[in-house]
């Protein structure tokens, strides 16, 4: 583990009101199921369920996003990305990140993975890297809508996304190459 934290450098530039973000598939700080690993590494590429508490007032959409800071790529590696969540959704229930049609809210636009696969795909570590943290984050945001093709890339949607968070959400999960 690289013990990097992307979003504390981002709380610096831009404080912002925590979220409540939790998940019924894990715990925070512990292992992502092994359904939410990669089919490479045994899993089922199935993103995990996720519930958010009342957003602030002002709220007009969410925006989701989940990375791998520790990955040995120097950026990390983003494993899923959506906006435009409706302001009215509070959760989204597993495997919502399939990338078919009607999984997410109608708004809602998937952008394209590491993999460029607008679709979730699971934790895969590879060897020798150490436990890797999966921060699945969603951000409160004060429009409805974040004006993209859905070719964009997830660093596009944060970049974006930072001037208009009202609040912001991160739940941390786990995966240890080792026990794979």
């Amino acid at each position: 583990m690289l013990d990097l934290d992307p979003y504390a450098a981002l709380a610096r530039l831009r404080p912002v009101p925590p979220l409540e973000l939790s998940s019924p598939d894990f715990d925070a700080g512990g292992p992502l199921p092994a359904w939410a690993w990669s089919e490479s590494r045994g899993g089922a590429d199935r993103s995990p369920g996720l519930v958010w508490g009342e957003p602030p007032a002002g709220t007009k959409s969410f925006a989701l996003s989940v990375l791998d800071p520790d990955a040995p790529t120097g950026t990390g590696f983003w494993h899923w990305a959506v906006a435009n969540i409706p302001a009215d959704v509070r959760s989204l229930p597993a495997d919502a990140g399939d990338g078919e049609s009607g999984s997410l809210p109608a708004a809602a636009v998937t952008l394209p993975n590491e993999a460029r696969l607008p679709r979730y795909i699971g934790a895969a570590p590879p060897a020798g890297t150490g436990v890797h943290r999966y921060f699945f984050t969603v951000d409160a945001l004060d429009i409805a809508e974040i004006d993209l093709t859905g070719r964009e890339t997830p660093a596009y949607l944060g970049f974006n996304r930072h001037f208009h968070v009202l609040a912001r959400g991160i739940l941390i999960g786990t995966a240890d190459p080792s026990v794979r």
